[in-house]
Order: C-alpha cells, then structure tokens, then sequence
C-alpha cells in the first residue's frame, strides 16, 4: 500500500502538466448536477468555489474488496468526476480492480486516458495491443505485488488473474472521465445489434458463431 501511495502522489504531481483534459482556467470546478448559479465547464457544471466544503474532495471504500462472484470473475471500483465531484477539470481519475482467480478484466480501451496500472496482490498477467499502424503488435508482462504497467491511449489491453488467491490492482489515469469501451460487449453485445453479415464477413467467422455469441449476456463489470 506505501508503493500506491508514492504512485498516487507521483501521479497527481505530474497530471496538472502532463494530463490529457484541457487545462482548467480556475482552481476548482467542483461537479454539481443542478446549474442553478454555476458555470458549465467540461461536460460538468460547476460550483461556486466558495461554497465547496472537504467532502468534494473525499472518497472512502478503496479498501474494501467487491465481490468477484461473476461471470468474468472481477469488479472495478471507480472514483472520478461522477463519485468524487472535486476531481472536475483536474485530469486524473483511478479505479481498484478485484480478481478471483482465473478472473479476468476483459479486452478493453479508454478513448480518453493513458493508464498506469499497479498490482497490489497476487499475479496478473496483461498485456496491450497497438495500432494497425504498428502491426498490431503485442506486449505483455506477468505483473506481481509491486509491479507496474502502462497501457497507452486508445490501445486495447486487458488483465488476467493467473495465481492461485485472490488478486487486487490500481489504476491511474490521465482523465477525470477516461471513458470504457469493452470490446466483446461492444461488438457482439450492441443495442440494437450489429448486422451478422457486417460481423461474418470482417472477423470471418460463420453466421451460426455470430448468433451465438450475440445472444450470450456481456456482462459490464464496471460499477
């Protein structure tokens, strides 16, 4: 947990440089839903600074493990503009992972966020994928408790729990909002479905995979 700690402040310090949000233009823009008297600044209104109080600003629970009792076998815990309101137009965000074992966070990208992934507990394998541009390349490590990964912008990656015990990770991200795109959910789990010929003839697979994987239940381990 002191490795976290260092990597949290590490992350902080940097992201009011380096973030990917646009800069803010004031120094708090804590998140409200009602616009009564408030400035709507990226994609959030804003409270009138004088009247923010600590709990803007406060999230407890990251300790607490969630249940991985799902078909995926792991839950994601997140905190950012939409659970901590005091993180708007700041550029960072983070989220607790939990595993069972053999559980996995599914192939996935963040259209708005590079990511900084820590193992806390356990052994997990991971791994991104680049660009067509790149070759589509494939990188990957075995992290353990310490071990630190970086998943790019955009690029799909994805976790494995490969010990024998539970495993727990955090991730740090460059957004406040870094947006989740799970690909199976996507592709074969759209509202209304893709068209099966468009699936058939771009991932070469016959019409009677395609029905059955779009009529499997996708399930969305982000809370």
């Amino acid at each position: 947990m002191k490795l976290f700690v260092v990597l949290l402040v590490w992350a902080f310090a940097i992201s009011s440089s380096f973030a990917s949000d646009p800069s803010p233009l004031q120094d708090i823009c804590v998140a409200i839903k009602e616009p009564k008297d408030a400035v709507f600044v990226n994609g959030k209104f804003c409270k009138n600074p004088n009247l923010t109080v600590a709990d803007d600003f406060f999230f407890q629970g990251l300790n607490i493990p969630r249940s991985t009792d799902n078909k995926i076998g792991s839950s994601i815990t997140g905190v950012d503009v939409s659970t901590l309101p005091g993180v708007n137009t700041l550029g960072v965000s983070l989220v607790r992972v939990d595993y069972a074992p053999n559980g996995t966070n599914p192939p996935h990208f963040h259209p708005r966020a590079s990511e900084i992934l820590m193992c806390m507990e356990g052994e997990l394998y991971v791994g991104f994928v680049s660009s067509n541009m790149l070759g589509n390349r494939f990188f990957t490590k075995v992290l353990k408790p310490g071990d630190l990964f970086v998943f790019p912008l955009a690029m799909i990656h994805f976790q494995l729990n490969i010990g024998k015990t539970p495993a727990v990770a955090f991730a740090i991200f460059d957004s406040q909002n870094p947006g989740l795109v799970t690909v199976g959910n996507a592709v074969f789990g759209a509202n209304p479905p893709i068209d099966p010929q468009v699936l058939i003839k771009a991932l070469q697979l016959d019409k009677k995979t395609i029905d059955y994987l779009q009529s499997r239940s996708w399930y969305n381990n982000h809370d």
